[in-house]
């Protein structure tokens, strides 16, 4: 079996788990943010279930449109807060505490290997970096798993994808998943697990696999998946909150397609509207002019990625016809940064630094685009309309790209400014 199929196996009771069986599982964490869980509430109390099926495993994050931006947005966390408060729930983290969810889980140590996780929204997936199985799922399904634990799947086909070679200058998880996406397409992995593997995932830190997995989604995939390792155990080792187990994929596990990448060929990347599948390599697009860069998002708003960009600026200025937003995901990493000095390079370089939140990545808040506008951004969707007007276009890259683009008021990468 794979490691996919093991997990959902140990989860639903049995010995084994094959490709297309339908399972009824047991889950380890239901989340819902501010703007999923509200109707999960709904739905929950029409169930008319007395309580939850366990008060430690429902994790409540307002982050999409916290801090609260407008009315309706106020009214949605307070519903989060309430039935948090009403059902006593111990995952439940206010602004303040909070960050966004698919930073915050791991970094607490709230979601460790071996899990199984689903979340009304769909970059849940980011949890396979740890060699879990999470999978985003509708707000009806997180109501039902909140009264039962449980939940019904479809065991998915796997994919494998193998990474070898020397990875180029600049280069990172980010470049090889839109490099990924590129090539199979967003349709390309439709209801599969896809798992990474080779040589570059193995050298590759928690951040990089933390971002691969978390656009598995956008190329179609249930879930995105790394078996469990060295650099797994030192992550986990001190904060996971709970036991937890490694699995691993056999060496006769069925995969319904391989495909392997030479990463010394995978260039600094970037999807262009409308699609993230639309990719080309940064160096191609530097008639390409910017009015927004935006470093953050569940995809690259960690410490690693703010020290990528930090490291590109230092010393530099944000071309004047350009708005830079520096977002730290977490609370935690936003005091790291802090400490380390990246946010005086931000702030120096004339750079804005918000709060924890998902912010322009969904059209939230904190980086709208007007009409004609066009931003380049870590984040992990470009869809028409995504961050703002339909006539805004938005640009996807890793965060050394966003920063040199920054610098030059236009995308280009960090060679241009002699790194």
């Amino acid at each position: 079996m794979t490691i996919t199929e093991k997990i959902l196996a140990a989860h639903a009771g049995k010995k084994e788990a094959a490709a297309g069986e339908l399972i009824n599982a047991k889950v380890d964490l239901i989340l819902a943010n501010d703007i999923t869980a509200p109707i999960a509430i709904q739905e929950f109390k029409k169930t008319g279930a007395k309580d939850v099926f366990d008060k430690e495993r429902i994790a409540l994050i307002p982050d999409h449109f916290a801090p609260q931006k407008d009315i309706k947005a106020a009214e949605q966390c307070k519903m989060l807060r309430d039935f948090s408060k009403e059902y006593n729930l111990g995952l439940y983290f206010e602004v303040g505490r909070m960050g966004i969810e698919h930073a915050l889980l791991p970094e607490q140590g709230i979601v460790v290997p071996g899990d199984l996780i689903i979340g009304a929204d769909s970059h849940t997936c980011t949890y396979g970096a740890l060699g879990a199985f999470a999978t985003g799922v509708g707000s009806t399904d997180v109501a039902a798993a909140m009264a039962t634990g449980e939940c019904w799947f479809k065991v998915p086909e796997s994919m494998k994808f193998i990474y070898y070679g020397k990875l180029n200058k600049w280069v990172g998880g980010k470049d090889l998943i839109l490099h990924t996406i590129g090539d199979i397409g967003v349709d390309g992995a439709l209801y599969r697990a896809i798992e990474f593997e080779g040589e570059v995932i193995q050298n590759l830190l928690m951040y990089g696999r933390l971002t691969m997995c978390n656009m598995a989604i956008e190329a179609g995939g249930k879930n995105g998946i790394i078996v469990p390792d060295g650099i797994t155990e030192n992550y986990v080792k001190g904060r996971a909150k709970r036991p937890y187990k490694f699995y691993t994929s056999d060496a006769d596990a069925k995969y319904v397609e391989i495909r392997e990448y030479d990463c010394s060929k995978i260039p600094l990347t970037v999807s262009c509207p409308h699609l993230p599948s639309n990719t080309k390599p940064a160096k191609e697009l530097a008639h390409i002019t910017i009015d927004q860069a935006v470093v953050g998002s569940c995809t690259n708003g960690r410490l690693e990625d703010l020290r990528e960009a930090a490291q590109v600026i230092k010393g530099r200025k944000v071309n004047p016809n350009v708005r830079m937003i520096v977002i730290p995901a977490t609370q935690q990493i936003y005091k790291d940064a802090m400490k380390e000095g990246l946010l005086d390079i931000f702030i120096d370089a004339e750079a804005v630094v918000s709060t924890p939140t998902c912010g322009p990545c969904l059209g939230g808040h904190m980086g709208i685009l007007a009409k004609g506008e066009r931003a380049i951004a870590t984040t992990n969707r470009n869809f028409v309309g995504r961050m703002g007007h339909p006539e805004s276009e938005v640009y996807l890259s890793n965060p050394a790209v966003a920063a040199a683009s920054a610098v030059l008021g236009r995308i280009g990468v960090p060679e241009e400014l002699g790194l």
